[in-house]
C-alpha cells in the first residue's frame, strides 16, 4: 500500500486588489479598426491593445482584445471588462434580436424551456454544494436544499432535495428581506430560527441577493439549506431527545450577515456558533458547509446572469411569473379530482403518555378550484420537542400536492396559491417561542404528510417517521435518517401499486452514507443492513418492509433517537393492515439488550451494537 500526503500552507492566499479606474470608454486608445467575421457578417471592429487597459476599464463589442500571444473577440451585444484584480470579464449586455422578436407573453414551448432552466439552476447550485462540503450529512447523505427565488422572495424554482424544506425556505428569503433594507452587493445572510421560516436549527439557509451589473437593483435571490451534522445542543449532532426550549437545541441564528461586501466574516460566525448557550462542537466543519452554501449560491447568481444575458431581463421576469402561473393551473386541475375529507392521524404518545395526533380537515370548493385545510383539533403545544413550526407544516401540504401533479413541473409558489392552510395558535404545528421543535422538522412533518395522503385516499401511512440517529463524543458527530416502508396505494397510472421496502419517503430524501466511508470516517463497523421481509401491511396490495440496521461502536459514544411509530403502527388504507411498528435495542458488550423509546438516549460504550428495526408501511385493500 502507498499512502499520499500532501500540506500546505498559506498566510494570505487572496489577489491583491488593484485602484479602478472610471474612465469613459472612448478614451482607450485605439490601435486600429478593420472587419471582423461576427455572427454571420462583417462589422467593423475596434481592436485594442490590452496592456493599455486598466482595472474598471470596458470594452463594448464588435471589438478585439489584442495580446502578446492571443486575442479576444468581443461580439456585438457583448462587453469587457476588467476586474479590480486585473481579470478580463466578459459580459452580455444585450438581448439577441431573435430573443426581443419572441416577446414577453407566454408560450407552451419556452415555458417548458424556462420550466427547465429554472430546475436547471437550482439542480446545479445543489450539484456545487455536494462537491464542496465538508460534512458527512451534506456531502454524503445530500441533506440540503437550494433554490432560486424572485425580487420579492417567491419560489421560483426549488430543486427535488428535501421535501421538508419546500415549503419554508421562502419565508426565510423573505425574513432576509424585510429586515434587511440596507443589503448591498456581496452581502449573504444566514439563519435557523424555526420561527423565521427556518425547520429545526440543524438546518442553516444561506441567503444571497443577485444584483444587476451596475450594483443598484437586486434581481433575485438564491438559497442554499443545509443540515449541518452539529450546531451545538445538549447531545452530539444536535438532535436532543430531552430539549424542552429551542436553546438547548443548540445555536440559534437569527438573521445573521454571512458576508459583508464580499468579505467572509469568519471572526464573527465563528463566534455566534461557540457563544450559544450549548456552543457546537466542531466549527470549522460548520465555516466549511457555509462556505459550500456560498459557493452554492454564487453559482445560481451566475447562471441567472447568463439566463439574463441570452434571454433579456423582462423576459426571464415575465417567464418567473408564467411558471407560477402554469404550477397554480396544474394544481386547481388535481383539485378538480378531489373530495371533502377529515382524518384524525395518531402518533406515538408523548413522554408522560399524552395523546399526539394530527387532526385535519379538508374542504374542496370544484367550482373556484381550491382547497383548505384546517388543523383544529390537533394536540397543543407539548413539553416536548415534536413542535412543529408553521412553515414545516405548510411545506407537507406543498409537498401531498405536488405528488398530485403529474407533469414535470419546478416546486414554486404558484402550488400554494390555490391552497390555504388554517393553523390554529398554541397547537404542535403552531408553537411558540422558545417551544423546543428539533423532532417536529423530521418527525411531525412525517405524520402530517401521511394524514393528508390518507384522508385523500392516496396511499396508506408509509412508516411515517424518519428515525433520526445521532452519535458522537468530543471528537466524532454524525446524524443519519435510516429508510423504512412506504405505504401501499394508487399510482400516477390510477391503479393500485404495492409498497416499497428500503426507502426514504416523502419529507426525507436524503441517502445513508455508503458503508465504506461510514466505517472510514468513524470508529464504527456497520454489522447489517437488511430488510425486514414480510413486515410490510398486509392487503391487496401490502405496505413496503421497513429495515435492519446494526452497527458496533469502537469507542465509547453519546447516541441519540427521535423517531415515531414504535407503539402505534402506521395505518393502512382502505380496510389495509398497519404497517409493523419500529424497535430500538442498545446490544451491550455484554450480552445485555436494553429497548429505547420513541424519543431517546443512550451511553454507548466500545463494543455496544446500535440496532434499529425501521416501521413498515401499511397496506391497501382496494374498494370495489
Amino acid at each position: 500500500a502507498v499512502e499520499v500526503e500532501a500540506i500546505g500552507a498559506a498566510t494570505d492566499i487572496a489577489e491583491p486588489a488593484q485602484p479602478v479606474a472610471t474612465r469613459p470608454e472612448t478614451a482607450l486608445e485605439t490601435a486600429l479598426t478593420a472587419p471582423v467575421w461576427v455572427e454571420g457578417g462583417w462589422e467593423e471592429a475596434r481592436f485594442v491593445r490590452r496592456s493599455a487597459m486598466r482595472p474598471g476599464d470596458r470594452l463594448t463589442g464588435p471589438a478585439v482584445l489584442v495580446e502578446d500571444h492571443t486575442a479576444i473577440l468581443i461580439a456585438p451585444g457583448w462587453q469587457a471588462a476588467i476586474t479590480e484584480h486585473d481579470h478580463v470579464m466578459l459580459t452580455r449586455i444585450e438581448t439577441r434580436a431573435e430573443e426581443r422578436a419572441l416577446g414577453n407573453a407566454a408560450d407552451p414551448v419556452r415555458l417548458e424551456v424556462f420550466n427547465n432552466l429554472f430546475m436547471s439552476i437550482a439542480e446545479q447550485m445543489g450539484a456545487v454544494l455536494e462537491n464542496t462540503a465538508a460534512s458527512v450529512t451534506i456531502k454524503e447523505r445530500l441533506d440540503f436544499s437550494c433554490a432560486v427565488f424572485d425580487a420579492q422572495g417567491d419560489l421560483i424554482a426549488n430543486a427535488p432535495h428535501m421535501p421538508v424544506h419546500l415549503g419554508s425556505m421562502g419565508a426565510s428569503v423573505k425574513t432576509v428581506i424585510a429586515q434587511n433594507p440596507g443589503m448591498g452587493p456581496g452581502d449573504a445572510y444566514m439563519l435557523n430560527a424555526p420561527y423565521n421560516g427556518g425547520t429545526h436549527l440543524p438546518d442553516i439557509t444561506v441567503v444571497a441577493p443577485v444584483w444587476d451589473a451596475a450594483g443598484t437593483e437586486i434581481l433575485f435571490f438564491t438559497a442554499a439549506r443545509g443540515h449541518h451534522t452539529d450546531v451545538g445542543g445538549l447531545t452530539p449532532g444536535s438532535m436532543p431527545p430531552d430539549s424542552r426550549t429551542i436553546h438547548e437545541e443548540g445555536a440559534y441564528i437569527d438573521n445573521f450577515q454571512l458576508v459583508a461586501k464580499g468579505e467572509f466574516r469568519e471572526a464573527e460566525t465563528r463566534a455566534l456558533l461557540v457563544g450559544a448557550d450549548y456552543p457546537v462542537r466542531a466549527p470549522e466543519v460548520n465555516l466549511a458547509d457555509l462556505r459550500a452554501q456560498l459557493a452554492a449560491c454564487e453559482k445560481g447568481a451566475q447562471e441567472l446572469r447568463r439566463m439574463v444575458g441570452q434571454f433579456g431581463l423582462d423576459v426571464v421576469r415575465a417567464y418567473m411569473g408564467h411558471v407560477q402561473d402554469n404550477a397554480e393551473e396544474c394544481v386547481r386541475r388535481a383539485i378538480e379530482a378531489l373530495s371533502d375529507a377529515e382524518i384524525t392521524y395518531p402518533m406515538d404518545p408523548d413522554f408522560d403518555g399524552t395523546p399526539r395526533e394530527i387532526r385535519v380537515k379538508i374542504s374542496v370548493n370544484r367550482a373556484e378550484r381550491n382547497a383548505r385545510f384546517e388543523f383544529s383539533g390537533t394536540t397543543g403545544q407539548l413539553a416536548t420537542n415534536y413542535n412543529a413550526p408553521e412553515p414545516v407544516t405548510r411545506a407537507a401540504v406543498l409537498y401531498v400536492f405536488r405528488l398530485l401533479v403529474s407533469a414535470p413541473i419546478p416546486m414554486n409558489e404558484g402550488v400554494m396559491k390555490p391552497l390555504e392552510v388554517i393553523l390554529p395558535k398554541g397547537t404542535m404545528l403552531s408553537p411558540a417561542y422558545p417551544a423546543a421543535i428539533i423532532a417536529g422538522n423530521v418527525e411531525t412533518s412525517q405524520a402530517v404528510t401521511s394524514a393528508l395522503l390518507l384522508a385523500l385516499r392516496v396511499q396508506a401511512a408509509a412508516q411515517s417517521t424518519m428515525n433520526n440517529v445521532t452519535w458522537g463524543n468530543s471528537t466524532y458527530q454524525y446524524y443519519e435518517t435510516v429508510c423504512g416502508g412506504s405505504g401501499a396505494g394508487i399510482g400516477y397510472d390510477g391503479r393500485p401499486h404495492p409498497g416499497t421496502g428500503g426507502v426514504h419517503t416523502h419529507m426525507t430524501n436524503s441517502r445513508l452514507t455508503d458503508p465504506e466511508v461510514l466505517e472510514w470516517r468513524f470508529p464504527v463497523v456497520l454489522e447489517e443492513f437488511s430488510l425486514r421481509k414480510g413486515s410490510g401491511g398486509a392487503g391487496e396490495w401490502c405496505g413496503g418492509d421497513g429495515t435492519r440496521r446494526r452497527i458496533r461502536f469502537l469507542e465509547p459514544m453519546t447516541a441519540a433517537l427521535l423517531a415515531g411509530h414504535r407503539v402505534v403502527p402506521p395505518p393502512g388504507l382502505a380496510g389495509g393492515a398497519a404497517g409493523a411498528c419500529g424497535i430500538t435495542r442498545i446490544v451491550r458488550a455484554n450480552g445485555q439488550v436494553d429497548t429505547l423509546a420513541s424519543a431517546d438516549k443512550t451511553e454507548l460504550a466500545a463494543g455496544d451494537v446500535f440496532w434499529l428495526d425501521t416501521p413498515s408501511g401499511g397496506g391497501f385493500r382496494p374498494e370495489t
